[in-house]
């Protein structure tokens, strides 16, 4: 995804196409349609922009669907309509996995591109050239970060694969996640001729690790910045710079495909690192068994495949899983946050697949701006949350795991939530108002999950003992 002016342009990796969304609503003829090769982890996998000049890095075939020809990265002329005069300006190897993809403008305007490894090895990755006979030693362009248009030699390297690269507007700082084998995710920070250490290192390193690593040229190994030992598939980040408030400025949000989890990282004072208050964290790795709690700032967004800052200064993420795009604003921040501390809907969120979606916003809104407000409406909200929570995990969990109870439970909750949106309209700003209205409903609800069904039970009845006394 990728913003021009207004305007959002929108990739889909499979078929080939950069999809225009013009005011919210995506047009009904894409403005490109390029054959490409949609195997595994090839495709249309990577556009940003610069002014006028939108790249794309795609994996090109012969006809669509067809044969690679290999990845290849495009600049082509943004008209306001469709995209023009396309330039090619790499040829780059492509397999079935690790093509990388991701672009973004550095403040010079200059665009910086990572391909993966492409499951080929070589000097590149670390390996020792005494290891390496025939073709091995002619891998080139693969695990490396590129500055477009210059005549710079590779950027970075030693990158196993990467779904995301994010410039720092302050700093100009080039940040990337990167993808770990069975173990450490990372988050680098990417200064030039920057060595990742992949083949021989995926998260921190150890003394062993650092002997190991040949050396390439005069690129430098450096630790992550933060590390995931449990794999969580990072993919897009970006920094927010929202208009209304500053309270973000300081903040890089990155997010998952596994898990659907947007995190936040508070940046140190240089900006070239991250400051952390849970004393496990100081090592800057999240080990399989520690809590993510400090990191974790929205859950519920589905295969996340990137997070781009909009010319709003709101942040957008695009969710391959629930094929949308949502929009992150302060407010939404807060609300996320709040449901963090205050106890969020996780059988709604988990029902209606985000915390985003309007009925569990509608459930929050209940909750912070009417129930929370009186003194009856908090008593029973902290009386309602010790029994919920009591039971409310087991079921999201199993909602997640099981398609079919997830919409069984969506059928059983619907009229419940309806009728619960008859408060977010009225006045209850007295204790009385509350509890009236809140047994109203109570006895609403009665009503329709019990009264009728057991009137139309009783009227079956009827009818079938009328017939047998015919």
């Amino acid at each position: 995804m990728t913003f021009v002016e207004d305007d959002i342009l929108v990739l889909q990796k499979d078929n080939g196409q950069i999809r225009l969304i013009r005011d919210g609503v995506i047009q009904e003829e894409p403005v490109l349609d390029v054959d490409v090769d949609f195997i595994g982890e090839k495709g249309m996998l990577g556009i940003t922009s610069v002014g006028p000049f939108v790249y794309l890095y795609f994996t090109e075939a012969n006809e669509d669907g067809g044969q690679s020809i290999g990845n290849r990265i495009y600049k082509y002329e943004w008209d306001g309509n469709s995209l023009t005069n396309p330039i090619l300006l790499k040829e780059l190897p492509s397999n079935v996995s690790h093509n990388g993809g991701a672009m973004v403008a550095g403040l010079d305007g200059k665009v910086f591109a990572v391909i993966g490894d492409t499951l080929q090895y070589g000097l590149l990755q670390n390996k020792p050239v005494e290891w390496l006979e025939g073709s091995d030693l002619d891998i080139k362009d693969n695990g490396v970060i590129f500055k477009l248009e210059t005549e710079k030699p590779y950027y970075a390297m030693g990158i196993r694969n990467s779904f995301g690269l994010a410039v720092d507007p302050m700093t100009g700082n080039l940040w990337a996640t990167e993808n770990g084998d069975d173990a450490f995710d990372e988050i680098n920070l990417i200064p030039e001729k920057f060595n990742s250490g992949w083949i021989v290192i995926m998260g921190p390193a150890t003394e062993s690790d650092l002997s190991n690593i040949p050396g390439y040229e005069d690129y430098v190994y450096e630790d992550p910045k933060f590390s995931w030992e449990k794999n969580v598939a990072p993919t897009g980040l970006d920094f927010a710079r929202f208009n209304e408030i500053r309270d973000y400025d300081n903040s890089l949000f990155v997010g998952d495909c596994n898990n659907g989890n947007i995190y936040k990282f508070e940046l140190n004072e240089n900006r070239d690192g991250f400051a952390f208050d849970e004393p496990f964290l100081q090592d800057k790795v999240v080990n399989a068994n520690e809590s993510l709690d400090e990191i974790i700032v929205g859950t519920g967004f589905g295969c996340i495949t990137d997070i781009e800052r909009g010319p709003d200064g709101f942040l957008y993420v695009v969710s391959l899983s629930d094929g949308v795009i949502y929009r992150i604003t302060p407010k939404t921040i807060s609300s996320m946050t709040d449901s963090e501390n205050n106890g969020g809907c996780l059988i709604a969120t988990a029902t209606y697949g985000s915390e985003l979606a309007p009925k569990v916003q509608q459930l929050r809104e209940l909750r912070d701006n009417k129930l929370l407000q009186t003194k009856s409406g908090s008593a029973f909200i902290s009386n309602f949350n010790n029994v919920y929570y009591s039971f409310s995990p087991q079921i999201a969990d199993y909602e997640r795991e099981n398609p079919y109870f997830k919409e069984t439970v969506k059928l059983a909750i619907s009229p419940m939530i309806s009728s619960l949106s008859i408060l977010n309209h009225v006045n209850m700003d007295t204790e009385e108002e509350v509890l009236g209205y809140g047994i109203s409903l109570i006895l609403l609800n009665v009503g329709m999950y019990f009264g009728v069904p057991v009137a139309v039970v009783l009227g079956i009845k009827k009818q079938i003992g009328s017939h047998n006394i015919i």
